[in-house]
């Protein structure tokens, strides 16, 4: 099999739920995969501990497997699709980075961490007066 990238694993989801697909597959909801999402999480966990990182490559995988498959039945749900959330984190990561793609200073992890905070406190208190506003 030639090798596959992030757009052909989110055609195989989208396969996996097509009905041609899998029952299986086609029968799970946002809700149901929590449980699938949470144990994969628990396996990468024990991998890193391990420091196993066979193991954590195809746990890591499944991880986003999920994700994957969650975010296309959000899109067969017309909620969002997986470029909505690539594009969401994208976007919350490189605002949060201000010490890397804005004017701000980190020099040590500790005040990397402490601006990231600071960026993150002021975005969800943006989102919150947004709310707000939206009512």
């Amino acid at each position: 099999m030639a090798k596959k990238n992030f757009k052909d694993l989110c055609k195989l989801a989208a396969i996996l739920r097509s009905p041609k697909g899998c029952p299986w597959d086609r029968k799970q909801t946002i809700l149901s995969m929590m449980e699938h999402i949470q144990e994969e999480s628990e396996e990468v966990c024990q991998a890193i501990k391990n420091a196993d990182n066979e193991n954590l490559k195809e746990e890591l995988g499944d991880v986003i497997f999920q994700i994957v498959m969650i975010a296309q039945i959000a899109k067969e749900n017309g909620h969002f699709d997986m470029n909505d959330v690539v594009s969401g984190i994208y976007k919350k990561i490189y605002s949060r980075h201000t010490w890397v793609f804005g004017k701000d200073k980190a020099k040590t992890p500790e005040e990397a961490k402490e601006m990231w905070l600071k960026n993150k406190a002021i975005e969800k208190a943006k989102k919150s007066n947004r709310s707000k506003k939206a009512k």
